[in-house]
């Protein structure tokens, strides 16, 4: 049920045209409340597209009535007539559901510097408003992928309240503070303020962490409603527990589907004097494109997770540094004494773990990425054509 798995969501989503596949392309989300309180963060990248601008200053007021989106193209670099069909969408949705333009969210994903068609989407709007469902969410998940294989969505259940989430994303995954595509809903019954707050401690933990091929998004949004439906007012501590749930298992889902990858990789740093430090390095490795071809090609090369931690400015001493990779310490005192043959590492599975050790302090974090595969370069030097 995605998205609809609160009470007081309805959603549908349906194939305008926009994309030569002819598959569904447009999605809306409405908030039939009785309260329409929203939070919500975008991209940090400064080149954002034309529907993030827009959203940004509907969300000021904490208030959103429905969001609706499109996997035909990002709507981004277009000039004002991508403005322009930004803020007729808005107001579409406007007069068919309720409320005003400023009420309604925009998302776009697809390629950067064209024109979407402004009748074809106007068209899906409408035919998504007549379809609009309680049940709609696995349509409106799916009318929202781009390079993705399958729709994500997810549904946290909790006494007497729910949040239910769909997000899409294959590529451009190294978000700061959101990845791709996001809604999340809820029936609780909570206040912009709490909203805010348990989206941001959320996505800073799940979305921000997953990093597969360095490369930021121009349309990142991330989207928290909630309609109240449910009388329960869970409290702030609850709620971020809740929605941070639902932002792990859809950040995992968009890990696992990432556009060309044959491995999983989790890199657990520890023994960092910050947390921060503990991400930097994490998201150093993850960016390391030598590291990356070489889990790919089956090589458990710990010398090049070194070589990317000490691109950091995290706190250690490089002789402290131990590696672990599947189980197997192939690095220990930073090499400086015996460890295990890297070849008793075992590449062969999907899933790969790295622990990066830096023995300096206390704290961890753990950053999602994938491997460096000849199909991922493929995929992405044909996007366009």
């Amino acid at each position: 049920m995605s998205v609809t798995a609160a009470g007081g969501f309805r959603a549908a989503g349906t194939a305008a045209g926009l994309k030569p596949s002819g598959t569904p392309d447009v999605a809306l989300v409405v908030n039939d409340g009785p309260r329409r309180d929203a939070a919500a963060v975008f991209t940090s990248n400064r080149c954002k597209a034309n529907p993030v601008l827009w959203s940004e200053r509907t969300v000021t007021d904490g208030r959103l009535n429905a969001v609706v989106l499109n996997s035909g193209g990002a709507n981004c670099y277009n000039g004002p007539e991508g403005f322009q069909t930004t803020h007729a969408s808005a107001e579409l949705v406007a007069e068919l559901v309720g409320g005003g333009a400023f009420d309604v969210a925009v998302c776009s994903t697809g390629l950067i510097g064209q024109q979407l068609d402004r009748p074809l989407l106007e068209n899906g709007i409408k035919a998504a408003a007549g379809a609009l469902d309680g049940d709609g969410g696995h349509a409106a998940a799916e009318a929202i992928l781009t390079t993705d294989s399958v729709a994500k969505e997810a549904v946290v259940e909790r006494d007497g309240w729910a949040v239910g989430g769909m997000a899409k994303g294959a590529g451009m995954l190294a978000p700061a503070l959101a990845t791709m595509l996001v809604v999340l809903t809820t029936d609780a019954v909570a206040e912009p303020a709490d909203l805010d707050a348990a989206l941001r401690a959320a996505t800073a933990s799940t979305f921000d962490r997953l990093d597969t091929d360095g490369c930021m998004s121009t349309n990142d949004t991330v989207l928290l409603l909630a309609s109240g439906a449910s009388g329960v007012s869970p409290g702030r501590a609850a709620l971020t527990a809740a929605v941070t749930t639902a932002c792990a298992d859809l950040a995992r889902q968009l890990w696992v589907d990432a556009e060309g990858s044959h491995h999983d990789i989790q890199i657990e740093v520890t023994g960092a004097v910050t947390e921060a430090d503990a991400v930097e390095v994490g998201r150093a490795v993850a960016r390391s494109n030598l590291f990356k071809a070489a889990v790919f090609g089956g090589d458990p090369n710990w010398g090049r997770v070194l070589a990317a931690v000490g691109t950091t400015g995290a706190v250690f001493e490089p002789n402290d540094i131990d590696v672990v990779m599947n189980g197997v310490r192939v690095c220990r005192a930073g090499g400086t004494e015996l460890a295990s043959p890297s070849t008793d590492v075992d590449l062969s599975g999907r899933h790969v773990h790295v622990l990066v050790e830096l023995n300096a302090g206390e704290r961890a974090a753990t950053v999602l990425t994938s491997d460096l595969t000849h199909d991922y370069v493929h995929e992405n030097a044909a996007y366009s054509t």
